[in-house]
């Protein structure tokens, strides 16, 4: 009779890239957000390229930003929709220029966050 092993499952091995900046590490995390809203369930398939965090680490931060009153309410808005429609608010456009400076503003307060916990570089 063969012998049975009982131990922890293998794992393969993925390297963990870090993010090269706040503004892929939120895209990455709308994407994210993209797919759950769509249905799919996350982390079931292994990754080409693992990333130092989870979606929800993203959000978290970004709460966290908020209830600190690091960012506000209008931070929140500018992020989701221009996040959720892919693009970097245009800072050249007349009706796009306070929603830019926003975007700066509440990405580099996030980067700063994401540095401090690893996720980005």
């Amino acid at each position: 009779m063969p012998r049975i092993r009982k131990g922890p499952p293998t794992q393969s091995v993925v390297p963990e890239v870090p993010f090269h900046s706040a503004i892929e590490a939120w895209f990455w995390y709308i994407r994210a957000e993209r797919l759950r809203f769509n249905g799919a369930k996350l982390g079931g398939s292994t990754p080409v390229m693992a990333r130092p965090c989870e979606p929800d680490d993203i959000n978290r931060a970004v709460m966290a930003l908020y209830r600190n009153k690091t960012l506000k309410r209008e931070h929140l808005k500018i992020l989701a929709s221009f996040g959720w429609a892919e693009r970097v608010p245009d800072a050249r456009v007349g009706a796009e220029a306070r929603a830019a400076a926003l975007w700066d503003e509440a990405l580099a307060r996030l980067g700063v966050e994401l540095k401090i916990k690893g996720i980005i570089e």
